[in-house]
């Protein structure tokens, strides 16, 4: 099969497709006949070295994946030829950006009806990453006013839908360029961070969802007893003592495989009340490209790899 493979830490020009042997599914296990595959920044810091997930190379990057169960290995519970999506493994070695994944059944969930498969690779890592801080950490419910960093990103994106879906008032932090987007996907209110210190437009929020390293400044927009959600500071001990000690929740998230909660976002997707943004889609030999446009810390949504047909 192929599969992106890199020899060594590096820029995106590590990036190479190599002929490599096929996994063979385990017991519980499914091999799924990836369709495409994700990109995360995650990724980006994985293959650079910025976060050394995997050791020393040869490694292969990528976790988000949807395609189609190829094999089943005994106690599976998928069969041939369900439609499958998750992201498996997360922290360690998926190697997604492949034609073919070996993978436990109880990492992935069956593909939302509604969806392609590369709308599908374009969901887990970060909705799953939205879904543990708004629903299990802070329980985001109706009525309560949430703040998204990021709102346009990848994961801001789906964090505005699922604070709307459960039913919050949601103001969204992104340049002027995304507002008519995030407006679409919800948001009620919409500040320009590049003019305007979100610290003097709000007050009294129930949640601010933290994906742009800016905790500490949560303080002053929080109501008493209400929750930070932090994606990118969930081990740094100081700033949770300082939000606990101020009469404020912090809660530290790292996303993990979880098909319980990938089968209730899917659930919404179906509704409608979700729905992935793919900003661009290039085939399994522009890995490098792919991974270029999303350090360009310009793209909307997500960016996808497009494996096979």
């Amino acid at each position: 099969m192929r599969a992106v493979l890199q020899q060594s830490i590096g820029g995106p020009e590590v990036l190479e497709v190599t002929d490599t042997e096929r996994p063979a599914p385990r017991g519980g296990e499914v091999l799924v006949r990836v369709h495409a595959a994700g990109v995360n920044p995650v990724d980006l810091a994985v293959r650079a070295g910025a976060l050394p997930l995997l050791g020393e190379p040869p490694f292969g990057v990528g976790w988000d994946i949807s395609g189609v169960v190829e094999e089943a290995g005994p106690g599976a519970r998928f069969k041939p030829g369900d439609e499958v999506f998750g992201m498996p493994f997360f922290p360690r070695a998926a190697t997604a950006y492949a034609e073919y994944v070996a993978v436990p059944s109880r990492q992935v969930a069956r593909k939302p009806a509604s969806l392609t498969h590369t709308e599908a690779a374009a969901v887990p890592l970060a909705a799953l990453t939205a879904w543990h801080g708004l629903v299990d950490a802070a329980a985001v419910r109706e009525g309560q006013r949430v703040l998204v960093h990021r709102a346009a990103g990848g994961v801001g994106h789906f964090a505005v839908q699922i604070a709307k879906a459960r039913g919050a008032h949601v103001t969204a932090l992104t340049s002027a360029a995304n507002h008519d987007f995030v407006r679409e996907l919800g948001a009620d209110e919409v500040i320009d961070y590049r003019t305007t210190d979100y610290t003097e437009a709000v007050r009294d929020l129930d949640v601010v969802f933290d994906s742009s390293s800016e905790g500490e400044r949560a303080l002053e927009v929080l109501k008493p007893g209400g929750t930070l959600v932090s994606i990118m500071e969930h081990w740094n001990r100081e700033l949770a003592a300082r939000i606990e000690t101020a009469g404020r929740r912090f809660a530290g998230v790292s996303v993990e495989p979880d098909y319980a909660s990938l089968e209730a976002i899917a659930a919404l997707i179906d509704e409608g009340r979700i729905r992935p943004y793919v900003s661009q889609t290039l085939p399994l030999e522009e890995a490098a490209k792919a991974h270029e446009l999303l350090a360009s810390g310009r793209t909307r949504g997500k960016v996808v790899l497009q494996v096979t047909a």
